[in-house]
């Protein structure tokens, strides 16, 4: 993990230990390197509940209950599908906060509306409405996900200080 993760994470864990809050990960393109980032931080159990990785369409179901209809009507990198990633992975879990990720690291996957490098996030307090964005990233498939886990991590840091 990068020392720039590591100090983020760091700083995460310490607003969301000070608010007593849980926080739960849902992500697709990084893979579960939110969570790692996360769970890198020693003590992190005091205020991280739980991940979900659903790369494939199958697991963001059954897993989060994104629905097919939402999937197939938006596709999987969609805020309408991020939105449905949160509030499943909200559902089933005891956390506060939690996050969403999903896009086209590359370096295949990208359609002229949906290039390589677009990845959707979501944060949502559970009881509030979501957050949802969609950015463009340059570079290769490690540099995409690394610009996700940040972009991830600055959006639930901010949920956390508000």
């Amino acid at each position: 993990m990068s020392d720039e993760f590591e100090d983020m994470a760091r700083q995460l864990g310490a607003l969301l230990a000070q608010r007593r809050w849980l926080l739960t990960t849902a992500e697709s393109c990084t893979g579960g390197l939110v969570a790692g980032a996360v769970t890198a931080i020693a003590g992190s159990s005091a205020w991280f509940d739980r991940g979900f990785v659903t790369y494939s369409n199958e697991a963001k179901v059954e897993l989060l209950a994104v629905s097919p209809l939402t999937l197939h009507a938006h596709g999987a990198v969609s805020e309408e599908t991020v939105r449905e990633m949160l509030a499943g992975a909200l559902l089933k879990s005891v956390a506060h906060v939690a996050l969403a990720v999903s896009g086209i690291a590359g370096p295949g996957g990208g359609t002229p509306d949906k290039p390589v490098g677009t990845v959707c996030f979501g944060w949502q307090r559970r009881g509030y409405p979501a957050t949802c964005v969609t950015r463009h990233f340059d570079g290769d498939r490690q540099a995409v996900r690394a610009a996700a886990v940040r972009v991830a991590l600055e959006g639930v840091s901010g949920l956390a200080a508000a």
